[in-house]
């Protein structure tokens, strides 16, 4: 397949990109030249803005599109603009976020999506929102021809948010560990390599639809997520698993501060981690052991720069000063 992907060098782009041409597919990849100008050197690299600097595409001719860069509806409406005659299918990654509320378990790709307060919003405090409205750009020019996929949280080698990751570093380190709220708090994470070759199969056979892509189903629990991560890592010393009332008191906030940990007090996110992936299973999306997700992505962490900023999680100082608080409470 002439395939053509909008983003493709960093993280899931960057692993459907290499799994497409480890399948023979022709890819050409569509990117700002920001993020490893020198990666696959098999695929035709085409530099510029999506906004406003497509016309560097207009004279070629593909069998499929992936967006993987997509967040913005007026930008993604040049895009079906262009390539609508240019490439018979369309596959727009978009997000569990584009739901306008997740209050329970189990959500279906039939939940009803976030609305923008205004088209021209482009403030990425509407991320949600904005997803939404760039499916439905998709869908009015591509109908059936489109396929969305909505990934919950995507992780594992590569991943720029440092939302696994840092369950990952911290128990590999010895140390008390600080945990949110209890072990049974359910989570859910897809690696990105399970994305990629599922997404990949997808439009090799010209899917259409739209699919919530995150795992497992039923869900995970946050107790075996972090025994897995302290398996993996070698922790051996105490966990301590912290109230979120606590935690709100003392001013850290979840999903960022700690990950993988969304508030039980926003009624409309508390599904957030426990979304139905039946319809995607059924199509064959298919997950492997969270071990070897967490074992890779160790593995990956430990070969990166010792100074990297990280993004998400707290540093160790403020982990020992909220464990000495919690003890003296």
């Amino acid at each position: 397949m002439r395939l053509l992907l909008l983003g493709g060098t960093v993280f899931l782009g960057k692993h459907i990109a290499a799994d497409a041409l480890q399948r023979g597919h022709d890819v050409t990849l569509f990117h700002r030249g920001v993020h490893g100008p020198d990666l696959f050197p098999a695929a035709r690299h085409v530099l510029g803005d999506r906004d406003g600097g497509l016309d560097v595409l207009a004279t070629e001719t593909y069998d499929a599109v992936i967006d993987t860069s997509g967040y913005v509806p007026r930008v993604v409406r040049q895009s079906v603009a262009l390539l609508g005659p240019r490439a018979p299918h369309y596959t727009f990654i978009s997000s569990i976020s584009a739901y306008r509320s997740l209050r329970s378990p189990g959500g279906t790709e039939e939940e009803p999506l976030a609305e923008l307060p205004d088209e021209r919003e482009e403030s990425m405090a509407f991320y949600g929102a904005l997803k939404a409205r760039c499916e439905v750009v998709v869908q009015e020019s591509y109908a059936e021809r489109c396929l969305v996929i909505r990934p919950g949280l995507i992780v594992g080698p590569d991943d720029p948010s440092d939302r696994f990751t840092y369950w990952v570093a911290r128990f590999a380190r010895q140390g008390e560990v600080l945990a949110p709220g209890g072990p049974d708090r359910p989570v859910q994470v897809i690696d990105v390599r399970d994305l990629a070759a599922w997404t990949l199969s997808m439009v090799e056979r010209g899917a259409a639809g739209t699919y919530n892509a995150t795992g497992p189903e039923p869900p995970l629990t946050l107790g075996t997520v972090l025994e897995t991560c302290a398996r993996v890592g070698g922790h051996r010393d105490q966990v301590t698993w912290v109230s979120e009332d606590f935690l709100a008191g003392h001013g850290v906030e979840p999903w960022s501060d700690i990950p993988l940990v969304v508030s039980q007090s926003e009624e409309d996110e508390r599904g957030m981690l426990s979304v139905s992936i039946a319809k995607a299973r059924a199509a064959g999306l298919a997950l492997r052991p969270l071990g070897e997700t967490v074992q890779d992505t160790l593995e990956w962490e430990r070969g990166r720069s010792s100074g990297h900023p990280w993004r998400a999680g707290i540093s160790p100082e403020r982990e020992e000063e909220l464990l000495a608080a919690w003890h003296r409470r």
